[in-house]
């Protein structure tokens, strides 16, 4: 299959402004150019955005080789925006892993509180922090931050670790795949070159040229919302809250988003009228009349990048089509609401990071990568489901929806009760897997459910966190014992972690006898709360922080947790 016409990024007409200067990287020749023979690499990741590169860099931490290749040679949009702005808590415990955390923390914008208004009032507010579900990371519930800023630090990391090559300004423009691999013809300045694949990776986005040539069937669905992002930087009285609005007066009663970035920049984001022309709309001179409305005729701004654009869902019926796995925006599309884009990107990119680094190195079998599909592929269809619920709530058709949106805002502005019906964006979080064939399921089971990178104590004392702990795993399985051992059960686990790739912890209270080398103190119970697991039970992680299975007993329920969570059987205790 050839098709040089389809280009792989997608384009904004519409932009303006000059206030980022996007890093450039060099290209250099491959070594293939002029050899005669396709090269053969194992993994072949295709597209050097967010997805792209968290996948690169999580090969890379665990030692495994591969190539990605971009037609570009920067991160982020040419001449354009932030993009991605919310970073979830699961994705900043992934990035912590990777090693740029730190990066991202110092650059972004932490959060937790939200409020919604319709008109002039409230009628909803949240505090993530407050929630059960974020308040045992050591990261945050968010932050904000600009995309192209951790795709940066995520390409100063990968070249820091080595292993991966990023070959900029190499465009795929001709693919095909049998039983013997996958053959990709590639184009650069210095001449095309072929390479084969064992394993590739679409991460070129909503526009993949691969999910097209493959004849990948989806499911997609438009509406005729429109938005106008303005990201500015205030001079004069800049906002001091992260504030939503329903129905805003100052934008003809359509919706409003205003988030803190980094640098200072607010991003505000209009919803304009169906028919709107976004080359208007976009005008400088419309935008800050538009800005001027919201925020009074004396406010100065600095505008740093407008872009207007409309929405999709889209969703393929498989994450996998031969040697070819889907992720990010190439297997599924969503709106912008409850920033459920990037983070199931890169948590697509967790997932199969691992996987792929385990049947690599011969410590999993190739069944395992079967799971891919069954995890991210029911993440994808609730992300699609959940922001077009939200679609629907922003941009109500005429009828019953608009008469249900108008009631849940009149009752809401008087009535607690009503205020979980307005709709805003459900904000992303880590999503379970109920159906995966590397879990074991049982009854009352946590099984498939994210852990929350908690503290605890090391053995002398200083305080630790359980990505130290996956970190010390190094990509294999983690099995978390809480509290004593028999001397049959030590005489199992040894038997276990030595023919198995799995380390085995014992987690102990403040005051309790270790009985194993490898041991941690859970001085607050927060490792057993994260886990979800009882007193004398055991927790089987995973290296991205999910609960392969949990336990009571270390009997045949682990022998064969172990074995489904590396796809492979005959696992002797």
């Amino acid at each position: 299959m050839t098709y040089k016409e389809v280009a792989h990024t997608n384009g904004y007409e519409f932009t303006q402004g000059g206030g980022y200067e996007l890093p450039t990287y060099p290209f250099v020749p491959p070594p293939e150019i002029g050899s005669g023979a396709p090269a053969r690499h194992p993994i072949v990741i295709v597209g050097g955005g967010i997805t792209g590169l968290t996948l690169a860099c999580s090969l890379a931490r665990l030692g495994v080789p591969a190539i990605l290749i971009d037609e570009d040679d920067t991160v982020g949009v040419k001449g354009a925006s932030s993009r991605g702005i919310c970073y979830t808590q699961k994705s900043l415990e992934i990035f912590e892993r990777l090693g740029i955390y730190e990066h991202i923390a110092a650059k972004g914008v932490q959060w937790s509180v939200g409020r919604t208004y319709a008109g002039h009032d409230e009628v909803y507010s949240f505090d993530l922090r407050q929630q059960g579900g974020y308040r045992l990371s050591q990261q945050p519930p968010f932050i904000n931050i600009q995309q192209f800023y951790i795709e940066a630090f995520l390409v100063d990391r990968i070249n820091a670790l080595g292993h991966v090559q990023l070959r900029w300004r190499n465009r795929l423009t001709a693919f095909e795949q049998d039983e013997h691999g996958a053959l990709l013809s590639i184009e650069t300045p210095a001449g095309a070159y072929q390479v084969r694949a064992e394993h590739v990776i679409d991460a070129t986005g909503s526009a993949s040229p691969l999910r097209k040539w493959l004849q990948v069937p989806f499911d997609s669905k438009r509406g005729d919302d429109r938005w106008c992002i303005a990201d500015v930087r205030f001079t004069t009285r800049p906002p001091q809250e992260r504030h939503t609005w329903i129905e805003a007066p100052f934008n003809e009663n359509r919706a409003v988003w205003q988030h803190l970035m980094g640098d200072d920049v607010w991003r505000i984001d209009y919803q304009m009228a169906p028919n709107a022309d976004p080359a208007y709309v976009s005008r400088e001179d419309v935008v800050r009349e538009r800005l001027a409305r919201q925020f009074g005729p004396e406010v100065e701004v600095e505008i740093v990048w407008v872009g207007p654009y409309a929405y999709r869902s889209e969703c393929v019926h498989a994450m996998r089509h031969g040697r070819v796995f889907f992720m990010g925006d190439s297997a599924k599309v969503v709106s912008p609401f409850g920033a459920r884009g990037g983070n199931t990107g890169v948590a697509d990119a967790d997932n199969l990071a691992w996987k792929l680094a385990a049947v690599m190195r011969g410590r999993a079998a190739p069944a395992l990568l079967e799971s891919y599909g069954d995890e991210r592929l029911e993440a994808a269809r609730e992300n699609v489901r959940v922001t077009n619920r939200t679609a629907r709530f922003l941009r109500p058709a005429d009828g019953i929806e608009r008469t249900y949106r108008n009631a849940a805002i009149a009752l809401a502005k008087r009535h607690a009760f009503a205020r979980p019906l307005i709709n805003t964006g459900r904000m992303a979080v880590a999503n379970p897997y109920t159906r995966s064939r590397a879990c074991l399921y049982g009854e009352g089971s946590a099984a498939g459910q994210s852990v929350q990178n908690v503290a605890f104590a090391w053995a002398d004392g200083r305080e630790g966190r359980l990505n130290q702990l996956l970190d010390w795993a190094a990509g294999d399985l983690l099995l978390l014992c809480f509290g004593p051992l028999s001397r049959a059960d030590r005489k199992r686990l040894a038997g276990l972690s030595a023919t198995a790739p799995l380390r085995v912890v014992q987690v102990v209270g403040a005051d309790d006898a270790a009985q194993c080398l490898e041991h941690v103190r859970d001085l607050k119970g927060a490792l057993r709360d994260a886990c979800q697991a009882a007193a004398g039970g055991w927790a089987l992680v995973r290296p991205d922080a999910y609960l392969a299975a949990h336990g009571r007993a270390v009997n045949a329920d682990l022998v064969q947790a172990i074995g489904l969570a590396l796809g492979l059987t005959g696992v002797n205790a």
